[in-house]
């Protein structure tokens, strides 16, 4: 079984910066792409960014887009969701997701992933 854990949400200024975190434990696999949702109060589940696991590939939503950056490091089998010039309106609940390689895969398709971490909040102030 594959497990993920978000860290290092929490209360930020608008204009700061937040580093949030995912480990990935359990048995060992080679997801396709590694993702991060975000859903803030009220409003659909949706794509912030994703990276390939084995790959260059980044993969962002046009509002975080030059703010956020996704990285990864294999060895440590972390995945990374740097977020600078936060707004109040990326305050929301940020998910961790892993996509296994299948016939059809979609980096910004929530449906398509197949394990999910249970979440970190991120709010940041006006």
């Amino acid at each position: 079984q594959v497990q993920l854990v978000e860290s290092g949400g929490g209360l930020v200024q608008a204009g700061g910066s937040l580093r949030v975190s995912c480990a990935v434990s359990g048995r060992t696999f080679s997801p396709y792409y590694m993702g991060w949702f975000r859903r803030a109060p009220g409003k659909e589940r949706e794509f912030v960014a994703a990276r390939s696991w084995s790959s260059s590939g980044t993969y962002y939503a046009d509002r975080v887009k030059g703010r956020f950056t996704v990285s990864r490091d294999n060895a440590k089998n972390m995945v990374y969701l740097q977020m600078n010039s936060l707004k109040p309106e990326d305050t929301a609940v940020y998910y961790c997701a892993a996509q296994n390689s299948k016939s059809v895969i979609d980096a910004r398709n929530p449906t398509l992933y197949d394990y999910w971490g249970q979440g970190t909040q991120v709010t940041v102030s006006s």
